[in-house]
Order: C-alpha cells, then sequence, then structure tokens
C-alpha cells in the first residue's frame, strides 16, 4: 500500500492526500509488494537495497548513507491480538531521506504514522523533512512509554487475579508480558545507539531547535530503557514469587494426601490380616468381633492421626 501526503504551506499546515510524488511530499509505504517497490524506486530514485531495508523483521536499528539518500531504521512498538490476549512487539521503520521527498516503509500501519496521516499531529510540515523524522522519532518514544505504562496496569491486575487462584492462563499472560518487556528492551537499546548517531549529523539539526528536539527524544528513550529493567526486573521475581507459592502449595497438598494414605492403610492391613485363612483371635462365630475390630482400628487410626496432626501433617 502506497499513500502520498503533502502539506499545504507554513502559513497552511492542512495535510492533504495526494496521487502523484511531489516535491516536498510523504510517501507512506506500508507492506508493498515488488511492483510498488520498483515503481517507487524508479519514481524517486532510491535504491531498492534501501527501500527494503525494514521488511525484514529481524532488522537492527542503524543509520546507512548512499549517494543523497538518508536511511535511518528504528524498532517501533505494536500491539497484536493473541490468543484473546493484547500482546507487545516490535518491527523495524524505515525512514528515507531524500533531496525532495521523505520516505517511510513498514511491513505493518502502525498508529505512529496514522496519527500524522490523520492530523493528529500538529505544527509538522511534509517539507521540513528533518523536523518531521525527529517528530516521528518523539512520537515513537511517546508510545513505547505509553504501552510500558499498559503493560504495568496489565501485570498489576494479573497478579491480582493470581492471589485468588492459580491459574496456568495468569501465568502465561505474565510470561507473555515478560517477553514483550525483552522486545521493548533490546529494540529501545538499538535505537539508542541509533540517536546517539543522529546527533552528530548536520542534516537533522538543519532547523532551528532540532538539536533540543532530537535530545529530548534521547532522554525519553532512556526513560523508556529504564522502566523496561523495571518493570522486566519486577515480572521476573513475581514470576518466581509465585513460582515459589505453587510449589509450596503441591508440598501441602502431597503432604495431605501422604497423611490420608498412612490412615487409609491401617484399615486395609487389618482387613488384610482378618482376611486370612487361618486361626486368629475374635473368631468370625462371635457377633461382637466385626464391631470389636473396627472400634480398634478406629482408636489406632485416632491415635496415628493425632501424630500427625502434631507434626503438622494436614497444614
Amino acid at each position: 500500500m502506497i499513500q502520498i501526503y503533502k502539506s499545504e504551506s507554513e502559513s497552511n499546515p492542512a495535510l492533504k492526500s495526494i496521487d502523484t510524488i511531489e516535491n516536498g511530499c510523504w510517501i507512506n509505504i506500508v507492506a508493498p509488494s515488488e511492483e510498488e517497490l520498483i515503481l517507487i524506486s524508479k519514481k524517486t530514485g532510491v535504491s531498492l537495497e534501501f527501500l527494503k531495508a525494514s521488511l525484514d523483521d529481524e532488522e537492527t536499528s542503524r543509520i546507512d548513507i548512499e549517494d543523497d539518500s538518508l536511511l535511518i531504521i528504528v524498532d517501533i512498538p505494536f500491539t497484536e491480538m493473541e490468543d484473546n490476549s493484547l500482546t507487545y512487539d516490535t518491527y523495524p521503520l524505515s525512514i528515507i531521506h531524500t533531496e525532495k521527498q521523505l520516505i517511510t516503509v513498514c511491513l505493518k500501519n502502525s498508529k505512529i504514522l496514522t496519527d500524522f496521516a490523520n492530523d493528529k499531529i500538529k505544527s509538522f510540515f511534509t517539507f521540513k523533512k528533518s523536523r518531521f523524522t525527529l517528530q516521528i522519532l518523539n512520537r515513537i518514544s511517546t508510545y513505547y512509554l505509553l504501552y510500558l505504562r499498559q503493560i504495568d496496569k496489565k501485570s498489576l491486575m494479573i497478579e491480582k487475579r493470581l492471589h485468588k487462584s492459580m491459574k496456568n492462563r495468569e501465568l502465561i499472560q505474565l510470561h507473555s508480558l515478560e517477553k514483550s518487556l525483552v522486545y521493548f528492551s533490546t529494540s529501545l537499546k538499538a535505537n539508542e545507539v541509533t540517536l546517539e548517531k543522529m546527533l552528530k549529523l548536520e542534516l537533522m539539526q538543519k532547523y532551528e531547535e532540532d538539536k533540543d528536539v532530537l535530545e529530548d527524544v534521547i532522554i525519553e528513550n532512556k526513560q523508556a530503557i529504564e522502566m523496561t529493567e523495571i518493570y522486566s526486573n519486577i515480572l521476573a521475581s513475581t514470576m518466581d514469587f509465585f513460582a515459589s507459592v505453587i510449589s509450596n502449595n503441591l508440598n501441602i497438598v502431597m503432604k495431605i494426601l501422604a497423611s490420608v494414605t498412612i490412615l487409609m492403610a491401617i484399615p486395609t492391613i487389618v482387613g488384610g490380616i482378618f482376611g486370612m485363612n487361618i486361626a486368629l483371635p475374635l473368631s468370625p462365630e462371635d457377633p461382637n468381633a466385626f464391631l470389636i475390630v473396627m472400634g480398634l482400628t478406629l482408636v489406632v487410626c485416632g491415635f496415628v492421626a493425632f501424630i500427625l496432626y502434631k507434626k503438622d501433617m494436614f497444614r
């Protein structure tokens, strides 16, 4: 899918969708076909290698320069539905500066870019390519922080449910959140290196205050890294805690079952002895034999149960 947008002017910042590629426009490419990439490459002069760079979901964050084109790849956060549960992941996004246009390429349609396309972001212009790039990076950091807060709230809700009942579903959800934090941590650290490199590019400081905006983005990225590490440590300790609780509960259940097994063994032993085909006290001809044997068995069971209780075998 190819979408082309252009800002009218500084006095009229309204964003309009256009059908042809013009100077100062923004080309947003989402999950493109080979034919679409070839078309954009011919129209803009950008190499296919640059256009395809972010279509590999394992591509790491980096900066590359070729002729008059600057390629910036950063990892951006995404939310996905998996087994009726919201999960978090990251995918690479390419931001390509050319002399005349700005191009973004991603495997999936991102809320970060749709916010710009839907004119939710004020004071941005497609023809101010370096400033527009910094605003995209700033929006990426904002969404990382937003999703991290969501993860923290979800983990607290799951933890409360776990206090009431130990179910595999909640533990699987906690594990999924922990996995999302690992993805976030890896991506944010890779983005940090790329942002630091951008400080050295004159192109990214073309307009006034651009350096301050980039430094703000770096600060927010570092904040997101710190939050990710904190939440990851909390989730890891929570998982370890509930693993210990589950193990302890299992030990208690096994202890109770062992105690019940010992008590059940006593009547079985007595029944087995008196079922033998040899002469024993309390002959079956005695009408009170059964009651006497059962009474003695109950007394022995009660005595054994008392000893087990004293040893905390029922707690």
